[in-house]
């Protein structure tokens, strides 16, 4: 099997063509949100979207979240689907197989002793008696934790939650 790319590709699966070249109801994956930036969208292990409508200089994708997305119609996409379905069904089995995909173990601060977490210690089992804090003590609920996102929600046109 050929794979190609460019405006020139055939449509078949696993051939990489600008949105506005490939046909309603098609299935996509690897899409770009700017043009030359490379693949962002739906990239994990049995992803896809599909191509819903053309709009002018945009083309609707709706996404695996079922978001409908403007995407410019110039930005890439491969055909098809991505492969290994299935990978969400599989269970490790065993602490050491965690390991080997550096998973390192989770251990729990109020099992700890004092000097370990500032959670850690006393006489009676308790769930730790203060706010939820980090090892070095800086509170773990409550706080921002993600940066914001440059892509803008004006290229949203379907959400899949409202907020």
């Amino acid at each position: 099997m050929t794979i190609m790319s460019g405006v020139n590709a055939e449509f078949s699966v696993g051939n990489s063509l600008p949105l506005d070249r490939i046909p309603l109801g098609s299935i996509v994956h690897n899409i770009e949100l700017k043009f030359g930036k490379g693949g962002q969208i739906a990239r994990s292990a049995g992803s896809s979207a599909q191509v819903v409508a053309k709009d002018g200089d945009y083309v609707h994708i709706k996404m695996p979240s079922n978001d409908v997305h403007l995407v410019r119609k110039e930005c890439y996409a491969t055909m098809g689907q991505v492969s290994n379905i299935e990978h969400n069904l599989i269970k490790l089995g065993k602490a050491g197989r965690r390991r080997w995909l550096g998973i390192r173990p989770s251990v729990r601060g109020v099992a700890m002793n004092p000097v370990d977490h500032p959670m850690g210690g006393g006489e009676a089992k308790t769930s730790g008696g203060g706010h939820p804090v980090s090892p070095w003590g800086k509170l773990a609920k409550g706080g921002k934790t993600r940066k914001r996102k440059k892509y803008s929600n004006q290229y949203i046109i379907k959400a899949s939650k409202k907020k």
